[in-house]
C-alpha cells in the first residue's frame, strides 16, 4: 500500500478531511474526539517504550490497534464498532484485577515510571471519553465506542497497579 503525500496544504484553511471526502473545521467535536483517541494511542506508544511484562505489552499493542480502528470509525461517520472489543477489555480487567490485592483507599498516580505513564494514558482515555460523548449523544458515533473508552480507562487503572506490583513498588495511598 502506498500512502499519499503528507503535505497536502488542504488543511491550511482550518479544516480537515474525513474518510468520505467531507471536510470539517479542526475545532469540530468529531475532530476533537479523533485527536483525543490519537493522543491516547500515542501515550500508549510511549508506555510501550518502557520495559513491561509481556502480557501487559501484548494487551497494550492490541489496544493500540483498537484505538486506530476507533479513530478510523470516527473519520467514517456511520461505520460500526466491533462490540467484541468490549468483551476483550472486560476479560482483561477481570484477569489482571484478580491478581491484585483489593483496594481499601484511593491511590495516588505514580510509582514506577511505567505505572506513572499508564496513569497519564488513563487520564487521556477519560478525556477521549468526554470528547466522544458529545458525538454519541447526537447519535453520530456508535455507543460501543463510548463504552470501549470507559472500560479502557478502567483497564489502564488496573494495569497501573499491575505494573507497580510487577516492579515491587508499593502504591501511595491517599491520605485525608
Amino acid at each position: 500500500m502506498r500512502l499519499s503525500k503528507i503535505t497536502t496544504r488542504t488543511g491550511d484553511d482550518g479544516t480537515t478531511g474525513l474518510a468520505d471526502g467531507s471536510r470539517l473545521p479542526k475545532d469540530h467535536p468529531r475532530i476533537a474526539a479523533i485527536g483525543s483517541v490519537d493522543e491516547l494511542n500515542s501515550h500508549l506508544g510511549v508506555l510501550l517504550a518502557e520495559t513491561l511484562p509481556e502480557d501487559v505489552r501484548g494487551e497494550l499493542l492490541r489496544i493500540q490497534h483498537d484505538l486506530f480502528d476507533l479513530g478510523a470509525l470516527l473519520a467514517s461517520p456511520g461505520a460500526p464498532f466491533d462490540a467484541a472489543k468490549l468483551s476483550r477489555l472486560d476479560d482483561a480487567i477481570a484477569r489482571h484485577n484478580a491478581k491484585l490485592p483489593p483496594l481499601k483507599e484511593f491511590i495516588l498516580p505514580g510509582g514506577t515510571r511505567a505505572a506513572a505513564l499508564c496513569h497519564v494514558a488513563r487520564c487521556v482515555a477519560r478525556r477521549a471519553e468526554r470528547d466522544y460523548l458529545q458525538l454519541s449523544q447526537n447519535r453520530t458515533a456508535p455507543q460501543e465506542g463510548l463504552q470501549y473508552l470507559n472500560r479502557l480507562s478502567d483497564l489502564l487503572f488496573v494495569l497501573c497497579r499491575v505494573l507497580n506490583q510487577a516492579a515491587g513498588q508499593t502504591e501511595t495511598l491517599w491520605q485525608r
